[in-house]
């Protein structure tokens, strides 16, 4: 059995490093965690909310891995209402905030390159 013990880095595609680094920082609240040369103009960037233990990786798209998918990745908040409501006022792209019963408040929202990702609320 392989020794891994954790969980590090979910990769995003994205087209323009720069540009989203700007909107996970600037947009979402993150914090950038790495930012190093790779080589060829490319980077190795991590961005994370302040606190997490995992981060999220925004590495160039490519033909093996496009940008405008469903990440899967899910962000807690104690707010969905609240944070949907200014994450649209900046102008990004964000869906209703659904509501079922037994089941947290949760919206989705889409970065510069299309990726999905949800926000669900959770009490701290």
């Amino acid at each position: 059995m392989i020794q891994v013990f954790d969980l590090h880095t979910v990769g995003v595609p994205v087209t323009d490093q720069q540009r989203s680094l700007e909107f996970y920082v600037n947009e979402l609240g993150f914090e950038t965690r790495l930012d190093r040369p790779m080589g060829n103009g490319r980077r190795w960037i991590e961005v994370a909310p302040a606190g997490a233990a995992v981060t999220i990786a925004l590495v160039p798209a490519g033909d093996d891995a496009p940008a405008g998918v469903e990440t899967g990745i899910r962000l807690k908040t104690s707010d969905a209402e609240a944070d949907r409501a200014l994450l649209a006022s900046h102008q990004v792209e964000v869906g209703e905030v659904l509501r079922w019963p037994g089941v947290p408040a949760m919206f989705q929202l889409r970065d510069p390159d299309g990726n999905r990702l949800e926000i669900i609320e959770q009490p701290r």
